[in-house]
């Protein structure tokens, strides 16, 4: 049985050494250039960060270290964590061994809850979930480690101990910060029988008789671990870590990123948008009914969401397993309907009116949808969940960079003036 330790203690020395090499070797190669456009539109397509767990082909979609994720969509959670540390997905007998790891870190501490529970009753909670992980940085191995001096070469190491601390314990904040935030406040115990996804929506009690939901959240939660270093969340993880801050501090701010509208947000304007159309004609409209307000939308200079994507001239993997998710659960479920008729209606009439780059249809044209139909019926609290899953791929990202070395990310800035000198203006 390989435990995780000791498989990422034979693989880091023979990467730092590989890496180590290749900038040597090519230290002032150019890799990237930077338009003026780019510098003032977020550095969106800037090649200057390096992320080896996932990237995201434009024609495949999402990528994990190798593998198309459409290949890994009946994984767990816990397997994709392993798989964008190692490169590598886990035996039978390392998985047991990781989620057993995980059960016994995931207590939370009962101050978290005190603190949790003294918050205005309309908190965010998003709010609810930063703020809890921030708490526990009282418990961090690396921060106290590091104040003992701990050399260079065992960052990863104590950066590893609480990454596998603050996942065990975030399904349970979060589960937690659902039942003081919707519910009656009385928390629900973890249930020893189950893994860490069927665990979490077990304790936010939402009645799942068919266990379904607890299905959707393995799904969800495995999906959405990790899509490159460049996205706000993963990126201010990233950005926080390389100054050595600890990864409570650093999923934390990363969370922080995730909880803002261009972000995180998503799924829940998608659902809006279901409702809206599903209220306007009293039940799923015609193909004929969505398409004229597919139209009507679009002319009035407003955007259909759910479809097109920054990066991806493809079907989103993401959404597709989320599709056959929903198929086979759930057909007749009226939002899901709508849905399912949108994915034959509004990509033809995307073509037709001819500015989408992407007609197809992204994950969060349905994730929202499908949390919705199996009782999750408060959108404020889908970025949490979407918190626990990036929680993998932000702790995966920051154990690597800790191995490698990575330096504190500094970027220079300029000021107009100089970039109007640059370019004659």
């Amino acid at each position: 049985m390989a435990k995780l330790k000791d498989v990422l203690a034979k693989k880091f020395p023979k990467l730092q050494e590989e890496l180590k090499g290749l900038v040597k070797a090519n230290a002032g190669k150019v890799i990237s250039e930077v338009t003026v456009a780019q510098a003032y539109g977020g550095m969106r397509g800037v090649k200057a960060q390096i992320c080896d767990t996932s990237t995201v082909s434009p024609d495949t979609g999402l990528i994990v270290r190798g593998i198309p994720l459409a290949e890994i969509t009946d994984r767990c959670p816990e397997e994709m964590f392993w798989l964008l540390l190692t490169g590598e997905l886990p035996d039978a007998e390392s998985l047991k061994d990781l989620q057993a790891d995980l059960a016994a870190r995931s207590e939370v501490p009962a101050y978290v809850w005190d603190m949790l529970r003294a918050m205005p009753k309309d908190t965010h909670p998003m709010v609810m979930q930063s703020m809890g992980v921030v708490a526990m940085q009282g418990l961090s191995k690396f921060r106290k480690r590091y104040d003992e001096g701990m050399p260079k070469q065992e960052y990863w190491e104590a950066c590893l101990e609480d990454s596998l601390d603050l996942l065990a314990k975030i399904p349970v904040l979060t589960a937690g910060a659902w039942r003081i935030r919707y519910e009656d406040g009385k928390l629900i115990p973890r249930d020893p029988s189950k893994d860490w996804s069927a665990n979490f929506a077990h304790m936010m009690g939402v009645p799942d008789p068919s266990g379904h939901l607890a299905d959707l959240f393995r799904l969800y939660l495995n999906l959405h671990a990790d899509h490159e270093s460049g996205n706000v969340s993963a990126n201010l993880c990233h950005v926080c870590g390389s100054a050595l801050s600890d990864p409570y501090y650093s999923v934390a701010a990363g969370l922080n990123g995730l909880a803002g509208p261009l972000h995180g947000l998503a799924n829940q304007e998608c659902l809006k948008f279901h409702e809206t159309i599903y209220q306007r004609f009293n039940g799923v409209p015609t193909a004929e009914q969505l398409s004229k307000l597919a139209w009507d939308t679009l002319n009035s200079g407003r955007v259909i969401p759910g479809f097109g994507h920054a990066v991806l001239r493809c079907t989103d993997p993401r959404y597709t397993a989320c599709h056959e998710f929903g198929i086979k659960v759930c057909p007749d479920e009226p939002l899901f309907k709508l849905a399912d008729l949108m994915l034959q209606v509004i990509p033809g009439v995307l073509k037709e009116h001819g500015k989408a780059k992407n007609t197809n249809p992204n994950v969060d044209a349905l994730s929202g949808v499908l949390m919705y139909a199996f009782g999750v019926k408060e959108p404020p609290f889908y970025t949490a969940i979407f918190g626990v899953s990036r929680a993998i791929g932000m702790c995966a990202q920051m154990i690597i960079n800790r191995a490698i070395g990575t330096p504190i990310t500094r970027p220079k800035s300029v000021t107009t003036e100089w970039i109007k000198q640059q370019v004659g203006a």
